[in-house]
């Protein structure tokens, strides 16, 4: 296991892939910046003072990664009828609004590429003055036969790059594993967004704009760098070479975290193929947007995550039974005396530590809020106040849930459930205890919870 050490002592600087705005993220996307904000809440509890940036792709990002295919941002913009910028306005709120109810705290800062299109020339510039860039066909490419550490981060050799390049997509490369700094008329003649430079009237490729932000606002070398494991062979492989290439080869970046997809029976979710699922899908089908954020929780984020509808019902069902725990304690704190002794606890919280300590992993640290909300021998208070300190890093809302209204039973409804109790309780006489526990279920999937005692069975609902 590598420890964590950062260049300067109690502070980070984090560097998180952000969204290309043109269309709605969908859950897979989500994932991503679900792990960004454990990452950055699991820091701040360690008492690290953590700046954290996020760029928004408004401009240059391609359909693929390598120079080629169309522009997402002017692709969406003509299908939908409207400007690149008010596409761009759309979905970049859209995104914020996903990340607002999956509770993801925002980044210390978020920085639009289109509004630093004159740090990108300048780094450009400095990565040309080095020696690193060639014009060809009226677009400047980075050379990366000059960069002989290339490819390190994906473990490619140059060698073989260059052995196994046979035809190139751009006939203008040098290497077909070369890429675009600044595109000029010679892509994109109609181009919505253009610039200009000392290479023409153009825009920027996309690599280089994560590149300028993080040097502009983190520094030339600093301490994390977090996205998408399909950023590693093209993306992150790129950043490293062109940054180092402009810093004087400068190590850019100490750390890297890269999660795995979220995939479902036919592979890896992609917009691309179309039928992706989004949030709002999700808070359509009933499910709350936490929900899908304890889903997440239960697995590690470095392995592929399969989604299923029948997973994230007992996400939901986990939820619930967890929000009715606590509210369950509050109700004992709130009838019990003075709280307990913090030891009684502290074997928790160094599990709950030593669980995030360990690359981050969530499934064990919450197997220990639980093993902690089901201890009958900690006194309440004690209990919660632990409790509301993990769930700081685990981002679940359970404090609130203390705020939260249950809502107004009628009738009806309550006719209902008693009735169902009847039917269970003559099930259990007739010793068909199956039966019993099947309509214990079904009405805990309706979040009903049963409560057996000498005097019979009670019911409460829970969120």
């Amino acid at each position: 296991m590598e420890v964590f050490q950062p260049r300067e002592a109690g502070k980070v600087g984090f560097y998180g892939c952000g969204p290309t705005v043109y269309n709605y993220a969908h859950i897979g996307n989500l994932r991503a910046y679900v792990v960004h904000d454990i990452l950055v809440r699991a820091l701040r509890r360690a008492g690290y003072e953590v700046n954290h940036v996020m760029n928004i792709t408004d401009v240059g990002h391609l359909s693929g990664d390598n120079d080629e295919g169309d522009d997402k941002m002017v692709k969406s913009a003509a299908e939908r009828g409207k400007s690149v910028l008010e596409i761009a306005e759309l979905y970049t709120n859209a995104f914020f609004s996903d990340t607002d109810r999956l509770n993801i705290v925002r980044p210390t800062m978020v920085c639009k590429a289109t509004e630093h299109i004159a740090d990108m020339i300048a780094l450009i510039q400095r990565m040309a003055h080095n020696g690193y860039t060639y014009s060809a066909g009226g677009n400047l490419y980075f050379d990366i036969t000059k960069d002989s550490g290339y490819g390190g981060l994906a473990l490619l050799r140059l060698d073989d790059l260059k052995a196994g390049a046979r035809t190139a997509v751009d006939e203008h490369k040098k290497n077909p594993h070369d890429f675009v700094l600044w595109f000029t008329k010679s892509k994109f003649e109609n181009q919505a967004l253009v610039w200009d430079s000392p290479w023409g009237r153009g825009y920027p490729g996309w690599h280089i704009e994560c590149s300028a932000m993080s040097v502009k606002y983190l520094g030339e070398q600093f301490d994390i760098h977090a996205g998408g494991i399909d950023h590693i062979p093209i993306h992150h492989t790129n950043e490293i070479a062109q940054s180092e290439a402009a810093t004087g080869k400068k190590p850019w970046v100490r750390y890297w975290l890269h999660n795995e997809f979220l995939v479902l029976d036919k592979g890896k979710m992609s917009k691309s193929t179309g039928g992706f699922l989004t949030l709002q899908k999700l808070v359509d089908e009933g499910y709350h947007p936490l929900d899908y954020r304890y889903f997440l929780l239960g697995g590690h984020y470095r392995s592929q995550l399969q989604f299923s509808w029948d997973g994230l019902e007992g996400a939901k069902n986990a939820r619930a039974s967890l929000t009715d725990k606590i509210r369950a304690l509050a109700e004992k704190a709130g009838r019990a005396g003075q709280g307990g002794a913090a030891q009684d606890t502290a074997h928790y919280v160094q599990a709950f530590n030593k669980a995030l300590e360990d690359d981050l992993n969530t499934p064990r640290a919450l197997a220990e809020l639980w093993g902690l909300a089901r201890d009958n021998s900690i006194e309440p208070q004690a209990a919660l106040a632990v409790v509301f300190d993990m769930d700081e890093v685990l981002g679940l809302g359970l404090r609130s849930v203390l705020d939260e209204k249950k809502p107004p039973e009628d009738e009806a409804f309550k006719r209902e459930i008693e009735g169902i109790i009847a039917e269970r309780a003559a099930a259990k006489q007739a010793k068909d205890f199956a039966q019993a526990d099947y309509l214990r279920q079904n009405l805990k999937e309706r979040g009903i919870i049963l409560e057996d005692g000498p005097g019979g069975t009670s019911w409460r609902r829970i969120l």
